[in-house]
């Protein structure tokens, strides 16, 4: 695997003064926007010993925990890096797993004063192209709906789909967490009890 620099940009060694906390940790290596907000609502983060909250303001006098740990602004001049990665079946998108399954992080390239972040997420089954960046910017960028980047993939299930499932399935399906929706599904063939489909979404759901 072979890391490349795509863009030359600084990335901040400290905090402006009324930062958003999302902004700051992104910035600072600790995940994407989206990730950072999760850990957020989960309780997970603090400032100055208080439990953070979405669009909390932050600056550089602030003290800031991920986890119980503070969260290190490294003053170096690094350039934003991407990585491809093929990860295979059987690999956990996590640092922390409770199972201590292989992770996809442990055969990374080190990285000093800087972390790999992962563009979305594929599940322990699943393997596929993997996208990871120093960049929590660039992460959210490529993450985001609006920036409409396809994520297509192979799903084999047990039976075959109706043309109303099908149907049904680009119209959209509201789930917990909102409305989900194929853009594009297509028949790959299959056996008498299995079949194979390629999907294509502008978003990542769990």
């Amino acid at each position: 695997l072979r890391t490349t620099n795509q863009r030359q940009n600084p990335v901040p060694s400290e905090p402006a003064a009324g930062e958003r906390l999302q902004k700051v940790l992104a910035g600072a290596g600790a995940g994407s926007r989206r990730h950072i907000e999760q850990c957020i609502s989960a309780g997970r983060i603090k400032v100055n010993g208080e439990q953070a909250t979405l669009g909390q303001r932050v600056s550089v006098s602030d003290r800031i925990l991920l986890d119980d740990k503070p969260v290190i602004f490294q003053s170096v001049d690094v350039g934003t890096r991407v990585l491809m990665y093929h990860k295979p079946a059987g690999e956990i998108v996590s640092r922390d797993d409770p199972q201590g399954r292989p992770s996809v992080f442990d055969h990374l390239p080190a990285l000093g004063g800087a972390r790999w972040i992962s563009v979305g997420r594929l599940d322990f089954n699943t393997s596929g192209l993997l996208l990871l960046t120093t960049s929590g910017d660039l992460a959210n960028l490529l993450t985001h709906p609006a920036s409409m980047i396809e994520r297509e993939y192979a799903v084999r299930i047990r039976g075959e789909l109706s043309e109303r499932q099908i149907e049904q399935l680009r119209t959209g399906i509201n789930l917990e967490d909102g409305l989900a929706k194929f853009e594009r599904i297509e028949a790959r063939g299959g056996g008498a009890s299995n079949h194979w489909y390629h999907v294509v979404l502008f978003e990542g759901r769990n």
